[in-house]
């Protein structure tokens, strides 16, 4: 457990006078960050986010107040101990250029004393296990894309076997596609190694993905609200973190509301190489196109197809939902639809059924009625079961 009680970070502007201004980047900051868990700052430029971050491993000294790891008082601690137990991942991944990625890995178990075969052998199962292809180990940063970086730079901070991590915007650096990865990528770790991380980020969408709890800090490093991420969604504390956390925080809310039981629409499909015939016989304006093993490939125009289904006539425009997943999924999933029609696999790709926006909405409303709904609690089985519900509806 990472705990801060009453820090707070002053600087003091030099002038030519001899005095200067003072500015409070942290105010008499006071919250805990659970073991175990993801704990996310999140709040506009100036709050004090990094420099929150930054003052756990002590390179930013706090000017008053105590923060403790497990108990003990950081300030007590030697410097260079106090970091190797701790895993820092930044913007960028900040990697030795230099050096290959296998070196990279394997930087702090050599100078904390681990063997040079014992720590690559540690470094090529942790870069199997970010999803990197083994044969990157060779290569040099220079070498890698951006989103290939960034998980060198997480099998860097877990290669010692931190029980804390720092993570400063790990992941802002990339396009939202690799973003997306990363982050369902780092949950599913996450929810195999459960370590205890501090993570700073400015996108509310990226707190409530992969928070345990979300801290809300104002400028000037005060601390509005710290809750779970739909806690904080349904009752913010105050109109700076109503805005803050935008307009469109009841849709987001719907991502910690499990699916009632509902009932699914029996789907025709049609399967790639169909003729014209087959799809227009289907009797819809938009039929439904599936792969050998049942798995839903996008929906087809009947009117496009001139002789028969190829991949050049599939609309992928709809996202898949999962009958595992949330009520925002199906919602999204009816949405997005070209059809109108939102389509839900089961956890092996599998097609089962579809259903419309119209349906999913008395579920919406039984939810908020609190009929058969659960709301979540930022709670560590909820954050880990997120990575299949995201990857399988977007």
């Amino acid at each position: 457990m990472i705990r801060f009680e009453g820090v707070t970070k002053r600087y003091v502007e030099a002038s030519g006078t001899g005095g200067g201004a003072e500015s409070v980047a942290v105010d008499d900051l006071t919250l805990e960050a659970p073991t175990g868990q993801i704990t996310v700052l999140v709040g506009p430029s100036g709050c004090g986010k990094t420099t929150t971050l930054r003052m756990v491993n002590r390179m930013i000294t706090p000017t008053s107040g105590t923060i403790s790891i497990d108990g003990r008082d950081t300030a007590s601690l030697d410097v260079a101990e106090l970091r190797r137990g701790i895993g820092y991942v930044i913007q960028h991944a900040g990697l030795f250029p230099h050096r290959t990625v296998l070196d990279n890995v394997t930087t702090v178990p050599r100078l904390l004393g681990t063997d040079k075969r014992t720590a690559r052998s540690r470094a090529m199962e942790l870069i199997e296990r970010v999803g990197l292809d083994p044969a990157m180990a060779r290569r040099y940063p220079a070498q890698l894309s951006g989103g290939q970086q960034q998980r060198v730079g997480v099998a860097r901070a877990l290669a010692a076997d931190p029980p804390v991590m720092l993570m400063d915007e790990p992941f802002s650096a990339v396009d939202p596609v690799v973003r997306e990865q990363l982050q369902n990528e780092f949950l599913r770790l996450q929810s195999e190694l459960g370590k205890t991380i501090l993570f700073v980020t400015h996108d509310i969408d990226e707190a409530v993905k992969l928070g345990d709890q979300v801290a809300v800090l104002r400028v000037g490093g005060i601390l509005a609200q710290l809750d779970s991420p739909a806690r904080l969604l349904a009752d913010p504390v105050d109109d700076f973190v109503a805005g803050f956390v935008g307009r469109d925080r009841g849709y987001r809310a719907l991502s910690f509301g499990a699916a009632l039981e509902l009932s699914l629409a029996d789907e025709p499909t049609v399967r790639l190489g169909a003729t014209a015939a087959e799809v227009r016989a289907v009797g819809t304006a938009w039929v439904l196109c599936v792969g050998d093993a049942g798995e839903p490939l996008g929906w087809v125009r009947a009117a496009a197809v001139e002789s028969e289904v190829t991949t050049r006539v599939l609309h992928r425009g709809g996202t898949v939902a999962s009958t595992t997943g949330s009520l925002r999924a199906l919602l999204d999933a009816a949405l997005s639809s070209p059809s109108g029609r939102g389509v839900v696999a089961d956890d092996d790709g599998r097609l089962v059924g579809t259903i419309r926006a119209a349906e999913v909405i008395p579920a919406i409303e039984a939810r908020r009625d609190g009929v058969g709904a659960t709301t979540g609690s930022g709670t560590h089985a909820q954050t880990s079961a997120r990575p299949a519900e995201e990857a399988t509806a977007r």
